[in-house]
């Protein structure tokens, strides 16, 4: 797709996003005016979804009004035009149509879709293989503080209804979730852990209690959440929250190339730093990066930072975070609970 450059910082704080660089440097590119691109943004605090629209020469801000106090977890499904927004309030996941016509006029209404029934405990986040959507669940399945479990829900989307076909049982607290082809990769909340379940919907099919196919420790990171795996540059962005307490000790971490370097590390081994990028410090205002959002077009990387300021959403640009350190981010919005995101553009 044939693209302009774009995102001067002048033009996205004209959209309600403030620039942190007094340069002229670039996010990223933007599409031709036709060509649609878009961040969806969930909220903790209020349950709207923020969506940025990077479809025409000023960036624009929207908000959908979502069923539910508390949102988190999102998913825009370009073949059916609908978001799939996972609602924590109400434990389900629901879903809202006629997104294209809202983002070409902004007037007109999103209209509500169908909804699972509420049979989520406490919903984190959300990904989709095909018709089937998976949601993370850091409800205590055994009930015993002392032990770390968790569970995902594996929802069917057929004939008008999302029905609940399955739920997985793991021996982990789970947070961040994302698709790499038909293997899941997992966060293993409270460590610096990723899981890998290969084949993953169509392997685990009953309810059951399953084991990942291989663990890494990823070291450098203290605590992760925040997880996202693009297949046309094969990286992988994976958050670090660090301490839970804290609004500044937040990282992200780049593995490029990273289907072989996730294959050459065995089951239960380590994939050492030096074969990633960390990004972290004060400059980065990064605290409890919770999700996280990546634009192969541009290289760009979108983080839900939840603590710092309360909650913001920030950009950082592949020429400065290329080397990893302490760099300023080159877009941060303040939003109130932000906790997920999604980033789509149009092929």
């Amino acid at each position: 797709m044939k693209k302009t450059k774009f995102i001067y910082l002048s033009l996205i704080a004209a959209a309600g996003l403030v620039g942190c660089s007094d340069d002229d440097d670039t996010v990223g590119e933007i599409p031709d005016e036709s060509d649609r691109a878009e961040l969806y943004v969930t909220s903790g605090g209020t349950g709207n979804v923020s969506v940025y629209d990077f479809s025409t020469g000023t960036p624009m801000q929207y908000t959908i009004a979502a069923s539910g106090s508390s949102n988190e977890g999102v998913f825009y499904d370009e073949n059916d035009d609908e978001l799939y927004v996972v609602s924590r309030s109400e434990n389900q996941v629901n879903t809202y149509m006629g997104v294209s016509d809202f983002i070409n006029d902004p007037t007109l209404e999103v209209e509500t879709g169908i909804s699972s029934e509420s049979n989520l405990n406490s919903p984190r986040k959300v990904a989709m293989n095909g018709n089937m959507i998976v949601v993370s669940d850091n409800a205590d399945v055994d009930e015993d503080e002392t032990t770390d479990d968790g569970s995902f829900y594996i929802y069917t989307k057929t004939d008008g209804n999302i029905t609940l076909r399955n739920v997985v049982t793991v021996d982990f607290a789970v947070w961040g979730i994302t698709f790499k082809g038909n293997d899941l990769l997992a966060i293993v909340d409270k460590t610096s852990d990723l899981a890998i379940f290969e084949d993953f919907v169509n392997t685990n099919t009953v309810d059951a209690e399953v084991a990942a196919s291989k663990t890494i420790t990823m070291e450098g990171i203290v605590r992760t959440h925040g997880i996202t795996y693009d297949s046309d540059d094969d990286i992988l962005v994976m958050t670090d929250i660090g301490s839970a307490d804290s609004d500044s000790d937040g990282a992200f971490h780049v593995i490029e190339n990273a289907t072989s370097k996730l294959d050459m590390v065995n089951d239960g081994e380590m994939l050492s730093v030096s074969e990633q990028v960390r990004v972290e410090g004060e400059n980065t205002m990064l605290g409890n990066p919770v999700d996280v959002a990546y634009d192969e077009e541009t290289g760009t990387i979108f983080v839900a930072e939840v603590a710092n300021g309360g909650g913001r959403v920030l950009a950082f640009s592949e020429a400065d975070y290329s080397n990893g350190g302490n760099i300023a981010p080159a877009v941060n919005n303040s939003l109130s609970g932000a906790n997920s995101l999604y980033y789509y553009e149009e092929d």
